[in-house]
């Protein structure tokens, strides 16, 4: 039994006040819908309504049990609403999570902008040095960084390209001088970036050559920042994501060495569970940062690129 549709049924032949009039407003028959009541009274096991051929009458648990059943399909149809619309109007709490450099830079910074665009939604930004389990963990979206398109079941939209830099202190370089070709690297002290997909190899390409510098154990971390700061206190030289090497080269802290290379090109990409039906929270802040990360990517390529902060 629909229990639902039994309830829609009973309410509807008490406003309505009779079975015929109850079948017509639901598009069925006089026979389905007195099977709907019976079939209610049977697993409820209370009779619902005293019938004559003239007229129908609630009994007592029928009253009581009608002010229930209105409250329970008006509830739903609220329910049915709320959700149909949920592609159309962005509202609700929408859970993202970020590697934590690339949260902490590049999207915490954008929060403000898009809560301005977007006040029904609430946005919770969760940063790790992982990728989660999308569906097991309850996140809406989940941003992260890679070479190529996850294999996964998981919708992938590009938002824009990151690559790595070759950065190290001006007193560092004072100290041990510039090195000006990576195979000169070999002979300076190379910091460790923890990082999931290069985190034992700096590999420069050159036409069809290839040079790997290793980092020794120095120092090695696994959050980018931390790299950066360490760098430029003057512990070595280090490998950086090009947007958090931007930020140290503007302050001073930092210079970019061998400006030729870009190292470790990927992509970040927002990962999210279907197409279909994609909540407005969801699409919204998609297209969000579709418009935004490739204008911040832009801003930091224009310092990367100035010889003013080359070493």
């Amino acid at each position: 039994m629909d229990t639902l549709q039994a309830m829609r049924a009973f309410v509807r032949v008490i406003d309505s006040g009779s079975f015929t009039a109850a079948a017509q407003s639901l598009n069925l028959s006089n026979a389905q819908v007195s099977r709907l009541v019976s079939d209610l009274e049977t697993s409820l096991r209370a009779r619902l309504l005293h019938r004559t051929t003239r007229r129908l009458a609630l009994t007592e648990a029928g009253e009581r049990y009608l002010q229930r059943c209105r409250l329970i399909l008006a509830e739903v149809h609220e329910a049915a609403v709320e959700a149909s619309g949920a592609h159309l109007t962005p509202r609700g709490r929408l859970r993202v999570h970020s590697v934590t450099s690339l949260g902490t830079l590049q999207l915490a910074p954008l929060v403000g902008r898009y809560s301005e665009r977007y006040p029904e939604v609430t946005l919770e930004l969760t940063l790790s040095q992982r990728v989660p389990d999308l569906i097991e963990e309850g996140h809406d979206v989940v941003i992260t960084a890679c070479r190529d398109l996850p294999d996964s079941e998981l919708v992938a939209q590009r938002l824009a390209e990151l690559y790595n830099v070759v950065c190290a202190a001006p007193a560092y370089l004072e100290r041990h001088g510039t090195p000006q070709r990576p195979e000169d690297l070999q002979a300076h002290r190379c910091l460790r970036l923890i990082d999931p997909l290069f985190s034992d190899r700096w590999v420069f390409q050159d036409g069809d050559e290839e040079l790997i510098v290793r980092p020794g154990d120095t120092f090695q971390v696994n959050v980018a920042e931390a790299m950066a700061h360490a760098a430029e206190s003057g512990m070595g030289i280090c490998l950086l994501p090009s947007f958090v090497a931007a930020r140290a080269m503007s302050r001073g802290g930092l210079k970019r060495l061998l400006p030729s290379y870009q190292i470790h090109q990927r992509s970040i990409f927002a990962l999210y569970p279907s197409r279909s039906f994609l909540d407005a929270k969801t699409k919204t802040w998609i297209e969000f940062l579709k418009e935004e990360l490739p204008k911040v990517a832009e801003q930091d390529q224009r310092i990367l690129d100035d010889p003013a902060y080359w070493a």
